[in-house]
């Protein structure tokens, strides 16, 4: 008997798929026929018969099956792959059941000879396809795939004994089966499609073919094409070239200016100091008198205090006790330091040869800001000591930038703003939160939009909103591979936006550009959907633009420290690893990283205090070797 002839075949098309859109993937056009008719091609000649799990348009998926069966869940609330293959179990009439998802056209076509073969090699009851992949640190690990499997018929009873526990986790219930797994070498051929952007890059990636079921017809999954990855460096420089400082000023209280940008010089009305002073507590008197050798008394006639000056004259050999900050009385032009007198007694002040040089400790007026000078340049943000310094030149009101309004929002089904029920496949939403507090930090007015969902409308209205109100735009997520072009249409609309896959790590796609709302328009920064990747592309793209557009610097700051331990660096693109820096025991800065580094691991963030930046053309780092590194102080 043939293998084929013992084989069932099942798609598993019964999904909500909520990150295509709202819509039924398996039904979506794909080169010249459907995703789910993709994977009937490619199950057909592996299988005596193909049956379909499906729980929504049952019409269309019966079309596309002929006379084999389409299945809806037994189970109620679209309970997974396990309910799925439930029902397949329950229609199998061969001895083996081989699934395969209806969102994947490129398995091989020998997957059923190869999972039999070792099911038969150990006597397992399932064999599932497994590939090697790379983690985050290019460590090699085993991705298994448990909706390609081959798994025998007779399991049914142990599966529906796993289904009536309310367990409904694959891994789950493979703990109570002996499972064979098979490596398989292209990775490629059993990835899935999620989104309708994923789609159209498959779409446009390999040529249509004739809907022949032969492998050329669908390829192999490995000939897409994948253009150049954009530098960072480049990147940045295009952004730069582009934006230009928010024009509109506004004057406030030196109280309300901190961490404002300066919109003028601020020009000094007043000499700084405004008259010569004593830099040290001691005795002011006239060079000339110093003794050339052995040493001299001086006769104390006064004392000068800051705010309260001396007006006399000292004589020869007459000195005045002054105090730090006071004015310099007439005919002086040194200041002993107390505790260089040889002797004090009394009035009487005995200075040796060589204690002090003629106009020693003396502040001239005008030494630090002279009248009509430019105390502080235009274009600077205010911190502390700036108020100071303005204060002290009798200054009270200065003329800033106006705020920055910066919109934002995440994008995506699957998102849950906080208070809100988690449903099942969802996650709260943190990217607004951190970039809540990024953009605080950095001075913006912020316009919280909430979450989008994955619909072009909404997203479109979002976008036109936010350029009615905002001067930038901030979103999270849709802009990864594939996701550009399910918003290239609408920018297309909206305004002049370019999608890029940038060469780095974490972070690669990037959407920049301008969005035209009516009369109103605002610059935009589509980051991508991981948390760790939102705050790293917002730190080296939208944030330096934000600045610029403030009108003040935008240069990074890093500085150098010892790599604690080896990493792991592949040129070719920049990385950003979190790391803890700290003073080694010869007391050299060091840095060592805070562990996994995966873009959703915002952990690795918040345990953080600085970000190692490797280079685009650097290699592995050695323990021992120096690293850029960007503090957080100031930056987060």
């Amino acid at each position: 008997m043939s293998l084929k002839s013992k084989v069932t075949g099942l798609i598993l098309a019964g999904g909500r798929g909520t990150r295509m859109g709202r819509v039924d993937k398996g039904l979506q056009p794909f080169r010249g026929s459907t995703l789910a008719a993709h994977v009937l091609d490619r199950l057909s000649p592996q299988a005596a018969s193909v049956a379909i799990n499906a729980n929504r348009n049952l019409p269309q998926y019966q079309a596309l099956a002929g006379t084999s069966p389409v299945l809806p869940d037994f189970l109620d609330g679209f309970a997974g792959p396990l309910a799925g293959l439930q029902i397949g179990l329950q229609f199998c009439p061969t001895e083996l059941l081989l699934t395969a998802p209806c969102d994947s056209p490129f398995f091989p076509l020998d997957l059923a000879e190869r999972l039999h073969a070792a099911m038969e090699a150990q006597g397992a009851d399932m064999a599932m396809a497994v590939t090697m992949e790379r983690d985050e640190q290019d460590a090699p690990y085993r991705q298994p795939h448990p909706v390609f499997s081959l798994i025998k018929a007779s399991t049914l009873p142990q599966l529906e004994a796993y289904l009536d526990t309310g367990a409904r986790r694959m891994e789950g219930f493979f703990k109570t089966l002996k499972v064979a797994e098979v490596l398989f070498d292209d990775s490629a051929a059993f990835s899935n499609i999620n989104t309708l952007e994923e789609l159209q890059h498959h779409e446009r990636t390999a040529p249509a073919a004739p809907h022949d079921g032969s492998p050329a017809a669908h390829g192999a999954g490995t000939g897409d094409t994948d253009p150049p990855a954009l530098p960072v460096a480049e990147a940045q420089r295009l952004i730069c070239e582009r934006i230009a400082p928010v024009e509109a000023t506004e004057t406030l209280p030196l109280l309300a200016a901190l961490e404002r940008v300066l919109a003028a010089d601020i020009i000094s009305p007043i000499n700084v100091p405004a008259h010569d002073n004593s830099a040290m507590d001691g005795y002011a008197l006239r060079g000339a008198d110093l003794p050339g050798e052995g040493a001299r008394e001086f006769k104390t006639i006064g004392t000068a205090y800051a705010g309260h000056p001396f007006t006399q004259a000292p004589q020869a050999n007459e000195c005045v006790r002054i105090m730090t900050g006071a004015p310099i009385p007439p005919g002086c032009d040194t200041v002993l330091p107390q505790e260089l007198a040889a002797a004090i007694d009394g009035d009487q002040v005995t200075i040796a040869a060589n204690a002090i040089r003629a106009g020693a400790n003396l502040r001239r007026a005008g030494e630090d800001l002279q009248a009509g000078g430019i105390a502080i340049a235009a274009g600077k943000r205010i911190r502390p000591a700036d108020m100071g310094l303005i204060a002290s030149l009798g200054i009270g009101e200065v003329r800033v930038r106006r705020k920055l309004k910066v919109a934002f929002f995440s994008t995506g089904d699957e998102l849950r703003s906080l208070g809100d029920k988690l449903d099942e496949g969802c996650v709260y939403d943190s990217n607004r939160y951190t970039l809540f507090g990024m953009l605080t930090r950095l001075g913006c007015e912020v316009i919280d939009m909430g979450v989008i969902k994955d619909d072009p409308q909404a997203l479109q209205a979002a976008l036109r909103a936010a350029a009615q109100q905002a001067d930038a735009i901030i979103t999270s997520g849709g802009v990864s591979e594939g996701a550009a072009d399910y918003t290239r249409d609408i920018m297309a609309l909206l305004g002049d936006v370019a999608f890029w896959k940038l060469a780095m790590r974490p972070g690669r796609p990037l959407a920049f550009g301008k969005v035209q709302a009516e009369q109103d328009s605002a610059w935009l920064f589509g980051l991508p959907g991981n948390p760790v990747a939102v705050m790293v592309s917002f730190y080296m793209f939208a944030r330096p633009a934000l600045l610029r557009m403030m009108g003040t610097q935008c240069q990074q700051q890093t500085t150098q420290a010892r790599a604690a331990e080896a990493i792991r660096k592949r040129p070719g693109r920049t990385e950003y690893q979190r790391g803890i820096l700290s003073t080694g025991n010869d007391g050299t800065p060091q840095v060592r990283l805070t562990g996994a580094q995966g873009s959703g691991i915002l952990r690795s963030m918040s345990e953080a205090n600085c970000i190692v930046v490797l280079h685009h053309d650097q290699a592995n780092v050695a323990a021992g070797q120096m690293v850029d590194v960007m503090l957080f102080d100031g930056l987060t």
